[in-house]
């Protein structure tokens, strides 16, 4: 009777800590470095689409958090020194590259472009995350010839560096003048589900599969 008694008493032992609950994992970060078109630019912020994204990420099972670090005004050079302060605090598991388009306004050289969205790239691969581009279309004012050669370097990079690729963050919306601002270069706050559902057809396939090779949304 002893025996059996203390039998059940070292199973009990044995058992417990399996009965305990689990502590749940820290949501996964995902960390978006981007200018104004990801950061609310003129419209509450928790209509924009990073706020938007957020929410959904956190409902998902396990959660991930988004990070947003984009400034308006920011350009492909001052991301570039932003990011690996970025990548040490935060330790993301995906980056999401949303820049270009003020380089692109200014007319900066391509190659220089290239060389700081590169270098971006490299140093978030090095850490260890994924990176998702989020490429962007300039008015037909700047010519064919420097459009077609910016479409360019997003494509190349994602080819080149396995990245996941979104060719245009506004496909769908920038042509439609009631889903832009006055300005005719940032979208509405009713265009922001848009721009979240053009990013999620992307990046929801890199959270499933984790891709080794580009992903592309539509143009």
């Amino acid at each position: 009777m002893f025996a059996r008694s203390l039998s059940s008493i070292v199973l009990c032992l044995v058992l417990l800590p399996s009965l305990r609950p689990a502590v749940a994992a820290p949501p996964r970060t995902i960390l978006l470095l981007g200018d104004s078109l990801s950061a609310a630019h003129n419209i509450e912020l928790d209509a924009s689409w990073p706020v938007l994204l957020h929410k959904r990420l956190a409902e998902m099972r396990p959660p991930y958090r988004l990070v947003n670090a984009s400034i308006s005004g920011a350009t492909t050079a001052s991301g570039r020194a932003r990011l690996p302060a970025l990548l040490k605090q935060y330790r993301p598991v995906i980056v999401m590259l949303e820049l270009g388009a003020n380089d692109g306004l200014r007319g900066l050289p391509l190659a220089e472009i290239r060389t700081n969205l590169a270098a971006m790239v490299d140093a978030a691969d090095a850490s260890g995350a994924r990176v998702l581009l989020l490429g962007i279309e300039l008015p037909v004012n700047y010519g064919p010839q420097y459009r077609d050669g910016l479409r360019a370097i997003y494509a190349g990079l994602a080819r080149n560096d396995h990245a996941g690729l979104l060719p245009f963050l506004l496909a769908g919306i920038a042509l439609d003048p009631s889903l832009m601002q006055p300005d005719g270069l940032h979208p509405t706050a009713a265009a922001q589900p848009r721009v979240l559902a053009n990013v999620w057809a992307v990046l929801a396939a890199m959270l499933e599969t984790g891709p080794q090779k580009p992903v592309e949304g539509r143009r």
